[in-house]
């Protein structure tokens, strides 16, 4: 009985072989589209009134951020996950001129409106990009600091933003990372149920994506704030 075998063209095996790494290596989802769903055509005006409001920590203590940071002229920053542009504007300000501020957002609304924001104050070194779930949308090796605030546990995949981060990053480029404290008995219900990963997990998936954690600048109440740095080679 004669053996049936498959016969390839030379395209076709070249066009498998491409695919099929990218294939096995998909990322299961760590969380459902539903977490980012609020903001695809969302009201920024809206979206700035919870933001950037007293009371929230991260407003409240943006100017000790900013510091910590240890931002110069000059300095090329990625706002991942920019929001209403509550870091962004202020990063364009203190880069100046030769600096240059990325503002990175699933949301075309919020990009948009970044966009207008930062025109109406003569910031034209503020670069608006969408990106999608799985890259930053940037050029290899493009940016110093990567700047994550409240954005990490809305990663639907975590493991590939990471690298595209990395890829982002130019050598001994830093990643700063502001997120939710997930306590049991200590955070609040919400965010035990809104947020995935506890500071410990975000460390481990960060280290073990190719980053050396630095420090963690000071303490926040409701956040943790760690700063990694794109490890060699």
């Amino acid at each position: 009985m004669p053996i049936a075998r498959l016969i390839l063209s030379p395209a076709l095996t070249v066009a498998l072989l491409l695919v099929l790494p990218l294939l096995l290596a998909a990322e299961t989802p760590a969380v459902g589209p539903e977490i980012n769903a609020d903001y695809h055509g969302a009201d920024p005006q809206r979206w700035e009134s919870i933001f950037e409001r007293s009371g929230r920590e991260v407003f409240d203590r943006r100017g000790e951020i900013l510091q910590a940071l240890q931002i110069h002229p000059g300095t090329r920053i990625a706002d991942v996950g920019a929001g209403t542009g509550l870091f962004t504007l202020r990063f364009a300000e203190a880069v100046g001129p030769s600096g240059r501020v990325y503002a990175v957002d699933v949301s075309e609304s919020f990009v948009d409106s970044i966009r207008r924001r930062a025109r109406a104050e003569g910031l034209e070194n503020v670069v608006p990009v969408v990106n999608q779930q799985t890259t930053v949308a940037l050029d290899p090796a493009s940016v110093d600091l990567v700047f994550l605030c409240d954005t990490y546990h809305h990663f639907e995949y975590p493991d590939a933003m990471l690298a595209s981060i990395r890829e982002a990053l130019a050598p001994g480029g830093v990643l700063a990372i502001i997120d939710y404290r997930r306590e049991p008995d200590i955070s609040a219900p919400w965010i035990l149920e809104h947020v995935r990963a506890d500071r410990r997990t975000v460390i481990n998936e960060v280290t073990q994506a190719g980053f050396d954690l630095i420090d963690e600048p000071f303490e926040l109440r409701e956040n943790f704030f760690i700063r990694f740095r794109k490890r060699h080679p």
